[in-house]
């Protein structure tokens, strides 16, 4: 059997990443960082990384989860383990995956955070406000479009930045995105998305643009440039999200995206199609945030559902329209209510 070094075997493994699997540097060094905290628990058991047996695995997920890791990031590292010893079996560097049989945690239960639609508004009305005074126009410009991507799009930071004026096609309202393993897919955009797109390419880009000319920076024609022309970076792009609104990130558009699709009744393999997932139970999640929205307007609305203190308020409304007959309100626990609200 190899007996190669967790270093060494990382390093092969994240070359395969870049160059087989066509990965991005930042997600193969996602993944070797996975794979390095993994290894480090393994030095602490005198293990390697290609000895590691299903009992290693468990007795790391007990670490995570006793080192107050959440579920999700842990079912992530599960993942994670679970590539990198399928590309040792496939290798027959390894005669046994021992993440065969180990229980995925229930990343399910860590819903992410999504926004009201009434707060992704206040958001791009800020924008909006922004844009009034001339100074800033051409910056509120570009952050109005990009806010409006993000939520119509659903797209990640590293999809947003990554995207270049040809990838447009707003006659047919939509955009070419480059999504994780350079797999590319065509999103839908909405009529307030296009429209910020065309203020921003007309009135804000070229201005922008020119600054990039006038220091002779030549390269692709990207579609979001900072003020000195440069493509807006991951964390310029964190900025402005923050700047909107200092609870939310980019991510959390995304989720907003998903969130309130569902909620509106879309169905699950549209918003797997439209957020990029390869694996339809990642878009599951959505069901679950769904379900707590219509858990709480059942609670607040549906007469058998209310909690007793929204019962109170109603009886109190009621029994101030209409009197009450104390058999009947007796009978329903509202005697007392029935007699206070109409003086008896």
């Amino acid at each position: 059997m190899d007996t190669v070094s967790n270093h060494d075997l990382l390093r092969e493994y994240r070359t395969y990443l870049l160059v087989e699997k066509g990965l991005r540097p930042l997600s193969c060094e996602a993944y070797a960082s996975d794979m390095r905290t993994f290894a480090e628990f393994l030095d602490g058991r005198h293990g390697v990384l290609i000895h590691a047996n299903q009992q290693d695995v468990s007795m790391f997920l007990e670490h995570l989860r006793v080192h107050g890791i959440d579920s999700r990031s842990a079912a992530r590292k599960l993942s994670c383990l679970r590539g990198f010893y399928k590309w040792l079996l496939l290798d027959a560097r390894i005669h046994h995956d021992p993440t065969v049989n180990i229980e995925s945690p229930k990343a399910w239960k860590v819903l992410p955070k999504s926004l009201a639609e009434s707060e992704v508004t206040a958001m791009l009305d800020a924008a909006d406000i922004h844009a009034r005074h001339p100074e800033n126009q051409a910056a509120a410009l570009r952050d109005r479009a990009i806010l409006e991507v993000l939520y119509a799009g659903g797209l990640r930071v590293s999809e947003i930045t990554a995207l270049l004026v040809g990838d447009l096609a707003l006659e047919m309202g939509r955009l070419q995105v480059r999504g994780k393993g350079d797999k590319e897919r065509l999103t839908p955009l909405g009529k307030a998305a296009v429209q910020s797109l065309e203020d921003y390419l007309k009135n804000a880009r070229p201005q922008l643009d020119a600054k990039a000319r006038s220091h002779s920076r030549k390269g692709p024609a990207w579609l979001f440039l900072s003020l000195r022309g440069l493509p807006m970076t991951r964390q310029s792009i964190w900025r402005l999200v923050k700047a909107a609104n200092r609870s939310a990130s980019p991510h959390t558009l995304r989720h907003s995206c998903a969130t309130h699709m569902v909620e509106h009744g879309a169905d699950l393999r549209s918003v797997q199609t439209l957020l990029g997932h390869a694996d339809i139970s990642t878009t599951q999640i959505y069901t679950h945030l769904a379900l707590n929205r219509l858990k709480e307007v059942h609670r607040m609305h549906h007469p058998r559902g209310k909690t007793r203190s929204a019962l109170l308020t109603t009886a109190r409304e009621r029994a101030i329209e209409e009197p009450i007959p104390p058999q009947k309100a007796a009978r329903d626990g509202l005697f007392l209510v029935a007699r206070g609200e109409n003086g008896k």
